[in-house]
């Protein structure tokens, strides 16, 4: 009986805790507040303090802080080596000064006007230095702004704070003052514990787990990748908690072992559901901890000390982007994105919390404290849009306008030119949308209205109309298009049909999962006509060259199937036509080849 009151006791919370959670984050998702703040309010109402309609909020917690485990583990899988190379300047010297800078800063003013002493002015002021990556890479995505300079650098700058997690926790750790603590190993033979463990972990990943993901991959056995991600996470976490370190730094190790191989698409498309239920367990159990009295107690102190925070981080991460060579706007754009508290605040304050730095009063204060700076960034971002929009250089060209469009076409170069001319063709209205002023002139001579504006982003489509347009179609050149911007135009405009011109082959299968009408690899058509013409000149009938044409497309269709089950550009390589058959006629088939192909 004992059992089943277990039973039905978790059922019974969980309807409610998952009830309240999907009604709030609706709510807030839909006034442009973001999942997480929808989460926070939803544990604070129905947890102790409140209507008190769920209880044992540290066991909520116990199983939800796997949440923040995945988190690190998809953190590290985004770090592929050449990805790391490329970002490396902002990642590790702006990341690593934003971190330092602010959280020094957070910590004076703590310091300054508070009571608390100066070891408890650092464990509260250095996790207030860290943003909130669950609310602001959601707020990028669905702007369409995550390839643009600020996104890039926003990305970089929450890509160090979460590795800064680990440090940070053994800053709070050293400063320890719990008698359990100071029991423990001396912090040298931590650190030699540290390197050793990594080392072991990288060199378990490249000998044994990428052989063994090898294996599933070749049996066809797709749905033991989830086992074996979450596997993965769970045992490189194991092997940290086992020496005593922490058990983020095991997961997030796991996450850079498997960040250039072939499976890590397959891997972050595996675990992305568990961490976010489980993140949003998280904070569902964040807001049950959440001391409400003490809140009520000292409300003004908790609005003073959020808006404390704000401007200081604000005004700290736009000198440094201004330091950084960013332009005034977004510099502003980016201090303003960055400068609430984050999630990870809440583990930091629960460490030294158990380290006996601050008391729980304290903690549930910082921590409404955080969750208020959170709710404030949305605002912030829409108060300031006119003062950080840029200008229209070069004679005030004229932004889009809802002109009752059915299509809109973003990018007029020359493959924009031919698809909208044969829209125009068969009577379809088209807006045009571009960032070249020189582009846009020449147009002009011609006859054509092209408007200025940067089409990647949501709120310049929904200016131009899309809300109300069947087709968008992005012809932009080069490899610019990322699924994160597909999918976030598709859940805007749910009623447009969306077609991209894609690079090359790579950025085909970049986007295979993305919610496309079409994408249409630029150069393929072109290449096939001067194929066909060079083949009739040198005397190939035309049935013959019909049939050439039929077995590559096959052939080329084939390979993008393999390649989209693999998830590999080298995938079905042995396939490619490298060699003519002898006694085929000129131009017929071809024997397999061992080269790769880009196009």
């Amino acid at each position: 009986m004992h059992g089943e009151g277990g039973t039905a006791s978790l059922l019974h919370d969980g309807v409610i805790l998952f009830g309240f959670a999907l009604a709030f984050v609706l709510i807030f998702r839909k006034l442009g507040l973001g999942a997480t703040l929808g989460f926070l309010v939803a544990g604070a109402l129905v947890g102790p303090q409140a209507l008190g309609l769920v209880g044992e909020a540290e066991r909520t917690m116990g199983i939800a802080e796997f949440g923040i485990t995945l988190l690190l583990f998809l953190v590290g899988l985004e770090l592929s080596p050449a990805r790391l190379w490329r970002m490396r300047h902002d990642i590790f010297g702006f990341g690593l000064l934003q971190v330092m800078l602010c959280g020094l800063a957070v910590s004076a003013v703590i310091y300054a006007f508070t009571d608390f002493s100066a070891a408890a002015s650092l464990a509260l002021g250095l996790p207030l230095g860290l943003s909130s990556t669950a609310q602001v890479l959601p707020m990028l995505q669905s702007a369409g702004r995550m390839r643009t300079p600020l996104g890039e650098r926003a990305f970089s700058t929450l890509l160090f704070q979460d590795l800064s997690i680990v440090p940070l926790i053994t800053i709070v750790a050293a400063m320890s003052r719990n008698p359990a603590d100071a029991a423990g190993p001396p912090g040298w033979l931590l650190f030699l514990y540290t390197v050793a463990a990594v080392a072991g972990l990288v060199l378990a990943g490249r000998f044994v787990l990428r052989p063994f993901l090898r294996l599933i991959g070749n049996l066809g056995e797709r749905e033991m990748f989830v086992f074996a991600a979450l596997f993965t996470v769970l045992a490189s976490a194991a092997v940290m908690e086992l020496l005593g370190l922490s058990t983020a730094l095991g997961a997030f190790i796991a996450g850079v072992m498997l960040a250039d191989s072939p499976y890590r698409h397959e891997l972050e498309a595996d675990v992305e559901p568990f961490r976010s239920i489980l993140l949003g367990l998280f904070f569902l159990a964040v807001g049950m901890m959440l001391n409400l009295h003490a809140i009520a107690e000292r409300p003004l102190f908790v609005a003073a000390m959020a808006a404390a925070l704000i401007v200081t981080k604000a005004v700290v991460i736009g000198g440094l982007a201004l330091a950084f060579r960013m332009k005034w706007r977004q510099a502003l754009a980016l201090g303003l994105l960055l400068s609430q508290g984050g999630e990870f605040g809440f583990v930091l304050f629960a460490a030294a919390q158990g380290a006996l730095l601050i008391d729980p009063e304290a903690a549930s204060l910082f921590g409404a404290i955080v969750t208020l700076s959170m709710a404030t960034t949305p605002f912030l971002m829409m108060a300031t849009a006119r003062i950080r929009a840029e200008p229209v250089i070069a004679g005030e060209r004229e932004g889009p306008v809802a002109d009752g469009s059915n299509a809109l076409i973003v990018g007029y170069g020359r493959f924009g030119q031919t698809v909208g001319q044969m829209l125009l063709a068969q009577g379809v209205e088209v807006t045009l949308i571009d960032t070249d002023i020189e582009m846009i002139d020449v147009a002009g001579e011609f006859g054509a209205k092209v408007y200025y504006g940067d089409g990647t982003r949501l709120d310049m489509l929904r200016q131009a109309g899309a809300a109300d347009a069947e087709l968008i179609l992005f012809c932009i050149d080069g490899d610019q298009i990322e699924p994160e911007l597909i999918e976030g135009v598709h859940a805007a405009f749910p009623d447009a049909a969306i077609f991209v011109r894609a690079f090359d082959r790579r950025s085909l299968l970049k986007l295979k999962k993305s919610p496309v009408a079409g994408v249409v690899r630029e150069v393929m058509e072109s290449a096939v006509a001067m194929a066909r013409q060079a083949l009739a000149e040198i005397g190939v009938d035309e049935e013959e060259i019909a049939r050439t044409e039929d077995l590559y497309r096959a052939n080329d269709k084939k390979r993008l199937v393999a390649q989209h089950e693999a998830g590999d550009v080298r995938a079905a390589r042995d396939i490619i036509i490298i060699r003519p058959e002898r006694e085929a006629r000129p131009g017929a088939a071809a024997a397999p080849a061992t080269d790769t192909d880009c196009g």
